[in-house]
């Protein structure tokens, strides 16, 4: 039969309407925006009364955009956790009507401040949907369909941000600025995304007692500390947040950057904002795939060292002069050069892709449910801060005379920087990301049994032992957390220790080899017990020598005595003879055999802790290895 996959949603009530309400809002605001910026970039009869820099007005455009985020987001959080998020979607979608009416209006009379009055509408709007369009997921879709869900999410966006700035680029180009074409188009989307809102299966609040407070700076305020209590969470918030400063610098200096430095038309714009928004699409699209239906957070490095690496190279790529004047498409992609700025473009998106969709589902996994929207909303809040600090660090860089492709180069330093600081706070990415790695180029794991590892609460893991990173791939295949207990050498190995580390492992040994250290191990796996955690033992007690088990060690057994909790045996096969194992003589010692290996990874059904005996756990782990060592 055919694995499901995150495209199957798409066929489903509980996601499908969603889904085009979040595809047609995105499209319809960037019809309006990118409308506004070819007026700007490209009429010239639009600036005439106003005096201005082009790429002033541009960058102060996606400021106002983004204020209402800052401004508002603490009460929208406020209110996606006190009421039905299906029918406040509908409320913000009759919004989004009303607003267009207005736009309509302002394109009408040629009103360039009435234009940026709808923009800050339009963001007000967005800010309002931004908990809800996140916050609902987790009520409709599976822990398991988070990341899909989210790709398909940033998927659709980012296709919408595509096409609703070509349609709204287009039609203001092709009709020299006539606003008729543009005016039908985004009251008609309106219409059709409340008509899709309607479909929306009910949201039940998850706070629904909770008194909305309308104090913008204090709630703000509060959001925020709140929120800075989870660590990872705020620390995956601040990676989105500067996510999105780099993405609105690099996508306000697109007009310019194709018209004056590159030397196109606003096709040639166009083709930008089109490379751009499939890379990041595709990215993430990808994430399932790549992560394996789990919230993979070792895609977050991944991810910022491709976007650092072609944004280097973008600088370099970027012509000394224009390639020509007013080149059209063709023109623009036959000229030397040119493929090179596009792929350096698209593999910023890919990479982009990469290093937000997991963020996105982590905040979602671990914020409690009944403080998940103003999670959302302390995100949108934080996002709109760096935003705001994006246009006015343009603005700045462009006021002391940089040039765009200097601002590129700016912002992948930068993005070198922020990764590093926030990886040293945050360890797990980088602990992630070295797993991820490893399974993802010396193995391929076979996977059997996932669903027997229950989603919440307690649970003892048990596995034979036959290698030096069998912790590792267990880790980087049971999607929730996993603390290990191993014996302390191998807790110590360089590199390794880093990740047991950061994964909270529990260093181990015998009892008369260090009396101390075997009480400590024993009471912190009852505290990772008691904590509801997924501990991990290795009953064999040490690793293979011969690729047969070793006999089982009773410590799993008066840990079950004195802290009760259900017991998952499972078995790796395939790693006898690795690089990691003791085959051949010592780990470490021998060249691998190749990259790119078949492992297994067999997990067995959960057995009560009264029915626990050293017996049956051999007994079951045999039978899931079988005869491949």
């Amino acid at each position: 039969m055919r694995e499901p996959n995150q495209f199957d949603l798409l066929r489903t009530r509980r996601f499908a309407p969603y889904f085009m309400v979040q595809v047609l809002g995105a499209f319809n605001d960037n019809l309006y925006k990118n409308g506004l910026v070819a007026l700007i970039a490209f009429i010239p009869a639009t600036l005439a009364s106003t005096g201005l820099n082009q790429g002033l007005l541009i960058n102060l455009c996606a400021g106002v955009f983004i204020l209402p985020f800052f401004l508002f987001s603490s009460i929208a959080g406020q209110l996606a956790d006190k009421y039905d998020k299906a029918a406040l979607i509908r409320k913000v979608k009759i919004g989004e009507m009303v607003i267009m009416a207005f736009a309509a209006a302002a394109l009408l009379f040629n009103s360039l401040t009435l234009m940026i009055v709808v923009l800050f509408l339009m963001g007000t709007q967005s800010t309002f949907f931004g908990p809800v369009k996140y916050g609902i997921l987790p009520q409709h879709l599976d822990e398991s369909e988070l990341v899909g869900g989210n790709g398909m999410v940033e998927l659709g966006t980012f296709l919408a941000i595509l096409f609703g700035t070509i349609v709204g680029t287009q039609l203001i180009l092709k009709t020299d600025g006539q606003a008729l074409p543009l005016i039908i188009a985004i009251l008609a989307v309106a219409l059709f995304g409340y008509i899709a809102s309607r479909k929306i299966p009910a949201a039940p609040p998850g706070d629904p007692d909770l008194e909305v407070s309308y104090n913008i700076i204090g709630e703000t305020t509060r959001l925020i500390r709140y929120t800075k209590k989870n660590r990872v969470i705020f620390q995956a918030i601040l990676g989105i947040s500067w996510f999105w400063f780099m993405g609105a610098t690099y996508l306000a200096q697109f007009p310019i950057y194709a018209s004056e430095v590159l030397g196109g038309s606003g096709d040639v714009f166009t083709l930008l904002l089109a490379v751009f928004s499939i890379g990041i699409a595709l990215g993430s699209a990808l994430c399932e795939k790549l992560s394996g239906g789990m919230v993979e957070i070792g895609l977050v490095p991944f991810g910022v060292l491709g976007i650092t690496i072609f944004g280097l190279d973008l600088y370099f790529a970027t012509p000394d002069a224009p390639l020509g004047v007013d080149l059209g498409v063709w023109a623009f992609i036959t000229s030397q050069g040119a493929w090179r700025v596009l792929m350096d473009i698209l593999f910023i998106g890919l990479f982009g892709g990469f290093y937000i969709v997991p963020l996105y589902a982590l905040i979602q996994q671990r914020s409690h449910r009944s403080k998940l929207a103003r999670a959302i909303a302390c995100n949108s809040v934080m996002n709109a801060i760096f935003m705001v600090m994006s246009a006015i660090v343009a603005g700045v860089m462009i006021y002391f005379g940089f040039s765009i492709a200097q601002m590129f180069l700016a912002m992948a330093i930068m993005n070198a920087v922020v990764a590093i600081y926030l990886f040293r706070l945050v360890p797990e990415f980088l602990m992630r990301f070295l797993i991820w790695l490893l399974i993802h180029t010396m193995y391929r794991v076979k996977k059997t049994g996932m669903q027997n590892i229950p989603e919440e609460g307690a649970v003892v893991v048990t596995a034979n032992h036959v290698s030096f990173v069998d912790a590792l791939i267990v880790g980087g295949c049971i999607r929730r957390p996993v603390r290990f207990v191993m014996y302390y050498k191998i807790f110590a190995i360089p590199v390794l220790n880093f990740i047991f580390r950061t994964a909270r492992a529990i260093p181990i040994a015998g009892a008369k080899e260090d009396p101390e250290m075997f009480a400590s191990a024993f009471t912190q796996m009852q505290a990772a017990i008691n904590d509801g955690d997924v501990l991990c033992i290795f009953p064999e007690g040490q690793i293979t020598h011969d690729g047969e088990m070793n006999p089982f060690k009773a410590g799993v057994i008066k840990l079950l005595e004195k802290t009760p909790a259900p017991v998952v045996p499972m078995a790796l096969q395939g790693l006898w003879g690795s690089f990691f194992s003791r085959k051949g003589g010592p780990a470490f010692g021998k060249m691998p055999r190749r990259f790119n290996a078949k492992i297994g990874l067999n997990i067995g059904e959960p057995i009560a802790a009264e029915d626990v005996t050293l017996a049956v756990l051999e007994e079951k782990t045999l039978a899931l290895r079988g005869d491949r060592l």
